[in-house]
This record gives C-alpha cells, sequence and structure tokens, in this order.
C-alpha cells in the first residue's frame, strides 16, 4: 500500500512538472495583456478607440489568450475587460458598467439569446432521456454491427450533417448526440468527430435555399430579392463546397495532420479518444449502464425532434397563415421555431418513453438538471461570448471595417472577390460571428456593384458569406464552434487547435479559387480549378505523412495523461 501510494504520489508530481512550463506561458500572456493596458490608458481616448483598429484589439486579445493558454473562459472574459476599459477610458464605474449591465446582463436579456440557450437545455435533457434509457446505446450497437469501418463512421457523420442542414445550431448537437456512440465504437477521436460536425453545419446550412443562414442573407439584402440572390450565389460559396470534398477526401485518404494526427493517433492506437486529461462531458457516458434500450429509444426523440423544428421554423415564418413553405422559411425566427420545436419533441419524447415502460416519471425529471449541467460549458462560452460580440459591436467595429471596404472595394475589380473573402475571414474570426460579418459587408458590396457590375456582385456576396463562415469556422469565440465542441463532447480547445489547420488550407485553396473565379467569372470553371487544387494539396499532405514518423508527443499527451485522469479521480488524500 505505501508503495502504491508513493508511486501514485511521484506520479501526480510527474504531471506538475510537466505543466510547469503551460504555468509559465499562461502567466506571462496576461502579464502582456497587463502591461498593453496600461500603455493603452496613455494612449487611446473613449473617442479615439471608436470606429478604429482598436475596436478589434479585445476580440484579437481573447482569441490569443486562448491558443496560448489553452483556457477559453478567462480569455474571453479579459477579452470584455479590455473592451470596457477602452470603452469607458478606463474609468472603474464605467468598466463595471459596461462589462455586468450592458454586457452579461444585456446578453442574457437577448430573447435570440434565451431561445437559444432554452433549446440547449432541452437537447441536453432529451440527449440525457436517451443515455438513460439505454437508446443511444443500441443505436451505436446497431449502427456499428453495419457501418464496420472508421471510414465509414466518420462519412456516415459527413452524411448525416449534410441532411440536417436546416440549422447550424440544431446540426451540430443532433449530429454529435447521434453519431457519438458510433465513433466512439471505431475509436474516432473526439476532436475528429468535432471537427467533422463543424465541417457540416455552416458550410451546410450557407449552400442550402431552406436554411435558417438563408433567411438571414436574404435579410441583409435590400433592393432586390435577397432569396433570389442567396441561390444564385450557392454555385460561387467555393469554402463550403471545398470543405465538404476536403472532408471527404481526408476520410478516404485517411490523411491526418497537424494537432489532429496526435489525436488520431491516441484514439487508433492507445484507445484514447480525448488525448488530453481533461473530459467536459466524462460524467454523461456512463448513464445507461443499468437500462437495455432499443434502436427506437433513440430513433423516435430524434425523428420528433427533426420534424418538431422544422414545423416551428415555418409556423415562426408564417406557413400556418398562408406563407408559401419557402417563404416561410426565409421569414422564420430559428430561436423561437428550435425551441417551440424541442420543446414538442420532448414531450412526444417523454411520452414513448411512459408507454414503453422505458423510464419513470420520477427518472425522466431527474434528466432535466443533468441536461443542463451536460450544457453548462457550452452555455458559459456562449453567453461570454455574446457579450465579447456587444463590447467589440459597442466600440464600433462593424463602422470601422464598412468604411474601409467602401473606400477601397471599388478600385480592386476583378480580385475584389479574393480581397473581400479574407477580409470576412478576419473579421468573423475576431468577433466569432458569421451572421454578423456578412451582416456588414454583403450591403457594402450590393451598394458598390449593384448597377456597375451585376455579376461581380454575385461572386463578391458568395465571398463574404464563404469567409464568414471560414472565420466562423477557425474562431475560438464562435457560437456554432462552441457548440460543435458540445455535440461531440470535445475539449473545446482541442477542437479549435485540431480544426484550424485544416479550415486555413481550404481557406488558402478557396482564396486562390475566388481570384480565378474574379478573372473568370464562370463557377463550374473555378469550382474544378478548386477541386483539383485542393486535391493537390491533400496529395501533398499524404506523401508528406508517409515520410514522418509517429508524433512524439502522441505518447505523452496520451496514455500517461488517461492515467492521471484516474488518478485524480481515485486519489485519496
Amino acid at each position: 500500500m505505501i508503495t502504491d501510494k508513493y508511486e501514485q504520489m511521484r506520479g501526480d508530481i510527474e504531471i506538475m512538472d510537466n505543466k510547469t512550463p503551460k504555468v509559465r506561458v499562461t502567466i506571462a500572456a496576461f502579464l502582456a495583456v497587463v502591461v498593453f493596458l496600461v500603455i493603452s490608458k496613455f494612449v487611446t481616448t473613449p473617442e479615439s478607440v471608436q470606429q478604429s483598429f482598436w475596436s478589434l484589439i479585445p476580440p484579437l486579445i481573447a482569441i490569443i489568450l486562448a491558443l496560448v493558454t489553452k483556457e477559453v473562459y478567462s480569455s474571453l472574459f479579459i477579452g470584455i475587460v479590455t473592451g470596457s476599459l477602452l470603452f469607458a477610458g478606463f474609468n472603474f464605474e464605467g468598466t463595471m458598467t459596461h462589462i455586468f449591465n450592458d454586457g452579461i446582463i444585456a446578453s442574457l436579456s437577448d430573447s435570440w439569446n434565451v431561445g437559444i440557450l432554452i433549446f440547449l437545455v432541452i437537447l441536453g435533457t432529451i440527449v440525457q432521456l436517451m443515455n438513460r434509457t439505454g437508446g443511444s446505446a443500441a443505436f451505436g450497437n446497431w449502427a456499428s454491427r453495419r457501418i464496420q469501418t472508421r471510414e465509414g463512421a466518420q462519412l456516415a457523420t459527413i452524411a448525416l450533417g449534410v441532411l440536417i442542414f436546416i440549422d447550424d445550431y440544431f446540426n451540430c448537437l443532433t449530429v454529435g448526440s447521434v453519431m457519438r456512440p458510433v465513433t466512439d465504437k471505431h475509436n474516432v477521436s473526439r476532436a475528429k468527430l468535432a471537427y467533422l460536425i463543424d465541417a457540416t453545419a455552416a458550410p451546410v446550412c450557407i449552400i442550402a435555399p431552406i436554411s435558417s443562414w438563408a433567411a438571414a442573407v436574404a435579410g441583409f439584402v435590400e433592393g432586390e430579392n435577397g432569396l433570389a440572390l442567396f441561390i444564385r450565389t450557392i454555385p460561387y460559396n467555393y469554402y463550403a463546397l471545398l470543405t465538404i470534398a476536403m472532408m471527404i477526401m481526408i476520410v478516404l485518404m485517411n490523411i491526418n495532420y497537424g494537432p489532429m494526427a496526435v489525436h488520431e493517433y491516441n484514439a487508433t492506437v492507445n484507445n484514447d479518444i480525448y488525448t488530453t486529461p481533461d473530459r467536459p462531458y466524462r460524467n454523461a457516458i456512463d448513464d445507461s449502464q443499468d437500462k437495455v434500450g432499443i434502436v427506437a429509444d433513440m430513433l423516435v426523440p430524434i425523428i420528433s425532434l427533426i420534424a418538431c423544428c422544422v414545423v416551428g421554423m415555418i409556423y415562426t415564418g408564417g406557413f400556418f397563415s398562408g406563407t408559401n413553405f419557402v417563404e416561410a422559411f426565409a421569414n422564420s425566427d430559428a430561436s423561437i421555431g428550435l425551441v417551440l420545436g424541442s420543446f414538442s419533441a420532448l414531450i412526444i419524447t417523454m411520452v414513448y418513453y411512459l408507454i414503453r415502460n422505458a423510464l419513470s416519471f420520477d427518472e425522466m425529471m431527474g434528466c432535466l438538471p443533468d441536461g443542463f449541467k451536460q450544457m453548462v460549458p457550452a452555455i458559459l462560452i456562449l453567453t461570454l461570448a455574446w457579450t465579447l460580440n456587444g463590447t467589440t459591436a459597442s466600440l464600433g467595429a462593424k463602422e470601422y471595417v464598412a468604411g474601409v471596404i467602401a473606400n477601397n472595394a471599388a478600385g480592386f475589380a476583378s480580385f475584389l472577390p479574393c480581397i473581400i473573402f479574407l477580409i470576412a475571414v478576419g473579421l468573423s474570426f475576431a468577433t466569432g460571428t458569421s451572421w454578423g460579418t456578412f451582416g456588414i459587408l454583403i450591403p457594402i458590396v450590393v451598394s458598390c456593384f449593384q448597377t456597375t457590375d451585376p455579376q461581380l456582385m454575385i461572386i463578391a456576396m458568395s465571398a463574404c458569406m464563404a469567409g464568414s463562415v471560414c472565420g466562423d469556422h477557425c474562431s475560438p469565440i464562435s457560437d456554432t464552434t462552441i457548440m460543435s465542441s458540445a455535440g461531440a463532447q470535445c475539449n473545446h480547445i482541442n477542437h479549435v487547435s485540431t480544426q484550424m489547420p485544416y479550415a486555413l488550407t481550404c481557406a488558402v485553396v478557396s482564396a486562390v479559387t475566388y481570384i480565378i473565379a474574379g478573372l473568370i467569372r464562370n463557377p463550374a470553371i473555378g469550382l474544378i480549378c478548386g477541386l483539383i487544387l485542393m486535391f493537390a494539396v491533400m496529395m501533398i499532405f499524404k506523401i508528406a505523412g508517409k515520410n514522418k514518423s509517429v508524433p512524439e508527443t502522441a505518447k505523452v499527451v496520451g496514455a500517461e495523461d488517461v492515467n492521471y485522469a484516474d488518478k485524480v479521480d481515485n486519489y485519496d488524500v
């Protein structure tokens, strides 16, 4: 016993020693922010930061801190504090008011935001119900008998993500809850699952005419048929189309690079689908140990959820008041529609389980707080991200970027689509909102080229949307990135760090493709060139991967840290 205790303590000490460099980096990063803020106090005024480059500093600080420290909560909050200090001219009272009254409280008072949070809680409850009945495990067993390979599990995830094109929030959480048991069976890392979910959420919604995204884009266009313009932009939305093609190539060619290679190595060799010690949803895995469910226990809730959410969205768009289906979707309120749909699906699910005697009423009520607890990480990050976005808006970031584009766009002619794409990537990455980004840029593009060059207007609009999705795809403060982490039950920073190299690869190929599109103005030729270039890039990564040894860090970060996680859980001081 003494020897075992000694070995256990020695292992803990070794892990703590390994974490020392990370602590030093974190302290250095925070001190750098403090020094920056001290300097800023003497070189800025509340007036000078408005509608200037200073308005982009808070989200940039939050993003850099999140990537450096691997800790998202404090990074987001420091970004909020930075923006509030700049807004209030470093006045203490004004800063505190802006952080809480104008920031966090205002974000949680917004009806759209509250609707999304309610949807999250209800969906978390439905997932808990499916787990508690054994429905998720039953579906996993059923699917694993039919999906025999890791490639099949990943392709099935992509296919389901493409099919659920109604809304990105709904997509992220539904695909995650359905496919997680299947990918776990085939040792697909949670980081890879999160990437597949995220890459089939916004990129699919932005090319689906019947989706909440189509409705949003249509609403940003004045003086034109917004939905008709949206449909015309689809063939030019190269980032979305190339992302889907890239996913299929990665799966079929078994290509993993960057941090994802470490996660996939650990999953396949060490049977560790998490890699890092942090398991934010670990307690949600073993709920169904004492239940023997059937596949219908999962299919009934999921099918009900899809059907009810569709009905809920078209209801908010006036379908039952005489509006046609397409216009109802274009005018829908996704927040309210998803709440109505998910609540209806929850009632149907509970009635079904009561009829089947799968759960008692008391057991189902016990799933309500468990579902809420499961979504707490996503809710907290979303709240902070929304607050940071509001803080950035209060500094005039939208007006600053709009002015830069309006003053310089017309002179770039055929290269405008690529330039607009890159600007949209940067703005969406910094603010964490794709809707806000193309809400800024699309009206500018339309006003610049609506009468002078309508064809270029369509290509530039598509570049706006593609760049917005790309930046949103990369950003650690993006709500869809956060939701994808929640849907895959993956550590958020793991998801961001593993996904970014893939998203940037597609971004580079898309930028080149937009240069071609601006010159040729033929969507088919541009897409073919993009696909050829993407395949060539994937082949380069494939060949480079064969010549590279297995990542040494996988052995350090993987199995040892799994043991460490077990030690933390079982350690008796």
